[in-house]
């Protein structure tokens, strides 16, 4: 499947192959749908029910403005990543101090979107509590699940999804009666795609009847049994399937269940395999989510499939055991769920499950290692995306390292993949995710190596600060530290020193976090213009020297930040790097803000755009957005500032404003809104302001470029301005009570009480809750 790419919000896959039949099924989900807040679309495995909901989110867009949104969840196995899978599908990332089900409220409330849930039956539990939060705080989403189970949540529509329609086993079949049969209808769809001079015709017409009968009319047996056309005609296949079918039921009075039909059919396909097709289908279910060629030859080893890898994986593709799919410039092989739950158990059945995880976890762990040392370089965007694609696999990888069989061998595996993995999970602003795998890490075995546990605690600390979780960063920065004292190595010491710097800075003491940061690069390696080591070694010493270019800029000492932005530069430009050149041109352009250089400021900021456009980073992004604001607003430009700073806001609500993780540029954040607002007064601020808010991630940088109009902001559309959670917190707000008293009335910790009320001072441009309050009070006219 591809991702489609149209004006409509959402990331419904395209669809690869031609959609037969199911009209009556399609219409009955829209119509549930339109009712209901829950539609759970039903059925046995192989019946369809991931292409059925595909077309009915596809077919119901236009009844969707906010868009449809797709999350497989059939290569998921562990519980607690429902919701980080959820928002990672939905381009999501963190937001400091907000949990990710409150993440996809603030997203889903204000509108009106369709988020399909696929494969749920394994994930009952933690789907349907995820379900129940959004369904109860988001009125305007309709949700669409398949499982094999209902998810068991109140106001549940069920969906039976049937098999496709055969002839009546009475009737003699007509052949210009055949295209109403959807059974009939595929198979002669997938035989064509596969022989392309094949056709129905009167000859073949009743052994295709025969066969989509003997398969009951399940989707993925018709699909199995059609590729094999290439090499037998449709009345061997049938002899073949009738020969089985009698197997199946020989001594037994009741019929063969659905289930068992498209096991017969699944083990018919596999004794038509080669043995070494067999062997290298039952290794190949190992991966979860897809596989690219390089992991396939990775995993398998020449030692056991030879040189003719792509020659088998060729034949399986031609066979419909593995699925070709095209993202971008790249191949992708995949397995349906049943022709993969096969495979393991063929895998199992061998003995060598065990001997195949480890090799996919040790091919992983390469794959981390390579861009660990490649990171500081011109494939870094590359890099991103492949992540992106493997992170199924990635999961899978890292929840086998922590079994026991692994760790007794391998105690470190999971920290180093941990370790490497951070640099993606920060670019991605995917700090939950990284902080879940970083703390079962932590709280796991403790025969882990204390270097690498250094490591870790370090990375846990910086993304805990970036959350805004302030006790869990300082905790573990002082863990860091006293273990780093222990070992007394110089890259463990200048590792903890950064933790405590980064934490100073999350804190606003600025003189703290220069000292650490200037002690750590002291006596680090790569602090150089010719710096030595890994590309993760080199990454944590640039991320000193931005830390330090940061805190020396805000405390007024311009010489050192520049000469720290010089040094970023001249590690990162020779070597074609984009995240880290788009990072120091944004904290140079903080300096020049302080000294009043705003054409220098936006020229830096620009320059950072165009590195993160590459990459996609929506940390920086955000923060680039509101200082380019604060540079618009000082040369006059008001429009553009409130449209950039609306902008801002919407990045903030995953990632967290600027002045929040960076508490000393509150003062810059309220100079502005003071001054747009002064300038343009409140309703035109508000305009311009809230188109800001509703744009995309590339039109904000498209904006902040220049690349489109600047003197007036694009048409925001007629929405809901506030969540339903902020929209209780500004009743409130109304009514006088205090951020305290609000949280003990809604049950939610101090915190996110004035998060709250922070995100409705800058959703509705004002600065005083005195002003929340007169706009409630007028709304209610």
């Amino acid at each position: 499947m591809e991702t489609s790419v149209n004006a409509a919000p959402g990331n419904l896959p395209l669809e690869l192959t031609s959609f037969v039949g199911r009209r009556r099924e399609v219409a009955e989900a829209r119509r549930l749908l339109a009712t209901s807040p829950l539609v759970t679309l039903t059925g046995t495995g192989g019946v369809g029910k991931t292409r059925l909901a595909m077309r009915v989110a596809a077919d119901s867009r236009r009844s969707f403005a906010d868009g449809v949104w797709f999350v497989p969840l059939g290569e998921l196995n562990d519980p607690a990543l429902v919701a980080e899978t959820v928002t990672a599908a939905l381009g999501l990332p963190d937001q400091p101090g907000r949990s990710l089900s409150q993440l996809l409220i603030d997203h889903f409330s204000p509108g009106q979107a369709l988020l399909v849930l696929d494969n749920c039956e394994h994930l009952l539990g933690a789907v349907a509590e995820l379900v129940k939060t959004l369904l109860r705080a988001c009125s305007g989403v309709r949700i669409l699940a398949t499982s094999r189970e209902l998810l068991g949540v109140e106001g549940e529509r069920m969906l039976r999804v049937p098999p496709l329609s055969v002839p009546d086993a009475q009737w003699s079949p007509l052949l210009e009666s055949m295209p109403q049969y959807e059974a009939v209808a595929l198979f002669a769809s997938r035989a064509a795609a596969s022989v392309p001079d094949f056709a129905l015709s009167a000859a073949n017409c009743a052994e295709v009847v025969g066969i989509c009968k003997r398969l009951e009319g399940l989707p993925l047996a018709i699909e199995l049994a059609a590729a094999r056309i290439r090499v037998m005609s449709a009345g061997q296949i049938l002899q073949r399937l009738t020969d089985r079918y009698q197997l199946l039921t020989r001594g037994s009075r009741l019929a063969p269940t659905r289930q068992q039909t498209m096991r017969s059919c699944v083990d018919w396909s596999y004794e038509l395999c080669t043995e070494q097709e067999q062997k290298l289908w039952a290794w190949l279910s190992v991966f979860v989510g897809g596989f690219e060629l390089d992991a396939a030859e990775g995993v398998c080893p020449e030692e056991v499939f030879g040189d003719d890898l792509l020659d088998t994986v060729a034949s399986l593709v031609d066979k419909s055991i593995l699925g070709r799919e095209q993202v971008g410039d790249v191949v992708r092989l995949v397995m349906a769920e049943t022709i993969r739950d096969y495979g393991r158990e063929k895998l199992r059945e061998s003995g060598d499950l065990s001997r195949v995880r480890r090799r996919h976890l040790s091919w992983y762990e390469r794959l981390v290692k390579r861009v660990e040392i490649d990171w500081i370089g011109p494939d870094q965007a590359g890099w991103v995306e492949r992540f992106d694609r493997e992170q199924p696999n990635l999961r899978e990888a890292l929840t086998f390292s922590m079994t026991e069989s692994v760790v007794a061998t391998d105690p470190d595996v999971t920290a180093r993949m941990v370790n490497a993995l951070w640099l993606f999970w920060q670019c991605r602003g995917l700090l939950a995710e990284g902080r879940h795998w970083m703390g079962r890490c932590l709280n796991g075995s403790d025969t882990a190596g204390a270097e690498e546990r250094v490591k870790t605690l370090y990375g846990d600390s910086l993304f805990a600060g970036m959350q805004f979780q302030l006790d869990e960063a300082a905790a573990r920065a002082v863990e860091c530290c006293s273990l780093a004292e222990q070992l007394g190595r110089a890259e463990s010491i200048e590792i903890a020193n950064y933790a405590r710097g980064y934490l100073a800075m999350f804190t606003g003491d600025l003189a703290a976090a220069v000292e650490r940061f200037r002690s750590a690069l002291a006596g680090a390696p790569a602090a150089g213009s010719h710096p030595t080591g890994t590309g993760l070694q080199i990454a944590r010493s640039i991320g000193g020297i931005l830390g330090l270019a940061i805190a020396s800029g805000l405390s007024g000492d311009d010489e050192t930040a520049v000469a720290c932005h010089e040094q970023v530069l001249a590690i990162t430009a020779p070597r074609g790097e984009s995240i880290y050149r788009a990072y120091s041109s944004w904290a140079l352009a903080l300096t020049a803000l302080q000294a009043g250089d705003t054409d220098r400021a936006t020229a830096l900021v620009k320059s950072a755009l165009r590195l993160l456009r590459q990459v996609k980073d929506p940390v920086v992004t955000g923060w680039c957005l509101e200082s380019l604001a604060w540079a618009a607003i000082r040369e006059d430009q008001p429009t553009r500032a409130a449209v950039l700073m609306g902008a801002a806001v919407t990045l903030a609500r995953t990632v967290g404003r600027i002045s929040v993780t960076l508490p000393n540029l509150l003062d810059n954040h309220d100079e502005c809104e003071q001054l747009t607002r002064e300038a343009l007064g409140s309703r035109a601020y508000q305009v311009a302001f809230r188109a800001g808010t509703a744009m995309s991630f590339d039109e904000s940088i498209a904006y902040g470029l220049g690349e489109g109009p600047a003197d007036e902001p694009p048409a925001t559309p007629d929405a809901q301005v506030l969540t339903r959670r902020e929209a209780e917190v500004a009743d409130l707000v109304m009514k006088g009570l205090t951020n305290r008293e609000i949280a003990s009335t809604l049950v939610i910790s101090f915190r996110t009480a004035q998060g709250h009320v922070e995100h409705i001072l800058a959703k509705l441009g004002f600065t005083s809750r005195s002003q929340i309050a007169a706009w409630v009070a007028e709304k209610r006219k």
